[in-house]
């Protein structure tokens, strides 16, 4: 092996090719952008330097924080604030997410907590689970359905729902469950029930939260990588677009129009095939940063934030972080502000639109939106005059379509490896070192 090409500058294309490029392999990167890192970027909003997307990541496995330490960021591996979220459900109902869940599948289905959301008789019905035999909803093909199969709709539709929709944008129904909750399927036939597999798991995951961020930020990932590829001497060609992905060759065209046919050993994509037969339908996703002069909001009211079911009335966002009181080291740095993100699900957005942050005026309809959306979701009013800061930056959601690459090319990134950070790098590491034979 003497040659890679890695197409895509998102997190998995910078780890892929700093390990490559780190065992001693020349790799090419070739990025459509002008920017590495895909959605994970930084974005500066009253002063306050702030992540553009995900501001943390899964602990199911060490992968990031292990990657975090290889990168001299160890040390400043953070852990959220212990009050945890809130959800709103359908009808509008809010309470504190349950503390034994997982994915919102409840691991004690009559627990106070679970009861305070789904009341006694769905509570009841998620309890039938134990009776039931395991291998009914087994070899569901959906996460909704096997929810669906084992606990019931109400379960589902006011814990589930809500929660993988704040996390993973995409209703249950539409999620394999093996990519979103590796180990549930085989858990539920060794437990004999769904909600003993959820107190398995959570048993089995590294000890404390559920989550991990990095003070100062995710981005400070990125920018490590980045500086890495200068280290181990990685060729990066930003706005250089893939036309082309073969097993042993990436065509390319450059910003000027021109063409060139890259040769090598291996090609690792983290984007799809060009070709594929037709684009998946995508949703979009807007957030919208508010930095908000409110004492109130000292106290916390919904604790870091609020996961709200899609169709819940009276408020149009899906999801609110509290982010300052999530992370202690923001509340630090915001001195007194607060920092509040909301996230709406919109339209795919045109190529040019994403992963730019614009800033809004607290009195346009988009600022209106987000401070009268806050004020229901924290129960504490949020005026436009409350406001010292604001921004939207607009995302497109998963591609939900398989990535259709050549035989022989490697599928790295979301579309061929995993959902969310922690996927991303696991899977992204586990083909590097398969192609070294490590």
């Amino acid at each position: 092996m003497t040659e890679a090409i890695v197409v895509g500058g998102g997190v998995a294309g910078l780890v892929a090719a700093r390990d490559l490029a780190k065992a001693g392999v020349h790799v090419v990167l070739v990025e459509a952008s002008g920017t590495l890192g895909g959605m994970v970027r930084r974005h500066t909003v009253a002063g306050i330097d702030l992540d553009m997307a995900a501001d943390s990541f899964a602990t199911r496995t060490d992968a990031v924080s292990t990657l975090a330490i290889e990168l001299g960021l160890g040390n400043d591996v953070v852990a959220p604030d212990p009050g945890g979220a809130w959800l709103m459900t359908r009808t509008g109902r809010v309470a504190p997410i349950p503390a034994t869940g997982l994915l919102g599948i409840p691991g004690s289905p009559m627990a106070a907590d679970v009861l305070a959301v789904v009341g006694q008789g769905a509570a009841f019905r998620a309890q039938l689970d134990s009776l039931i035999p395991s291998p009914v909803g087994a070899g569901a093909r959906s996460l909704g359905e096997l929810v669906r199969k084992r606990m019931g709709a109400r379960v589902l539709d006011d814990l589930v729902v809500p929660i993988v929709a704040g996390v993973h944008s995409t209703h249950p129904d539409d999620l394999d469950p093996d990519r979103v909750a590796p180990g549930l399927r085989a858990a539920l036939q060794r437990e004999g029930s769904l909600a003993r597999a959820v107190l398995a798991l959570r048993e089995r995951a590294t000890a404390g939260s559920a989550v991990q961020g990095i003070r100062g930020g995710i981005v400070r990932i990125v920018d490590e990588l980045v500086r890495d590829m200068e280290t181990y001497r990685v060729d990066v060609r930003l706005h250089t677009r893939a036309t082309a992905i073969e097993r042993a060759a990436v065509e390319v065209r450059g910003a000027d129009g021109t063409t060139e046919r890259l040769v090598a050993d291996h090609v690792l994509s983290a984007v799809p095939d060009p070709h594929r037969p037709a684009a998946p339908t995508r949703t979009g996703i807007e957030l919208v940063t508010l930095v908000v002069d409110q004492p109130a909001l000292d106290a916390a009211p919904r604790g870091t934030g609020m996961l709200v079911h899609p169709d819940a009335t009276g408020v149009r966002a899906k999801a609110l972080t509290h982010a300052t009181a999530k992370w202690p080291w923001l509340a630090d740095a915001a001195d007194g502000r607060h920092v509040l993100r909301l996230s709406y699900a919109t339209s795919a957005a045109d190529a040019a639109d994403v992963g730019t942050s614009l800033p809004i005026d607290p009195r346009s309809e988009t600022g209106v939106r987000a401070t009268t959306d806050a004020t229901t979701l924290l129960g504490t009013p949020i005026a436009p005059e409350d406001v010292v800061g604001a921004a939207r930056v607009l995302w497109n959601g998963p591609d939900g379509g398989a990535a259709g690459l050549a035989d022989g090319v490697v599928g790295i990134g979301e579309g061929s490896r995993g959902r969310g950070l922690a996927g991303i790098v696991d899977g992204t590491r586990s083909a590097v070192r398969g192609l070294l034979g490590s």
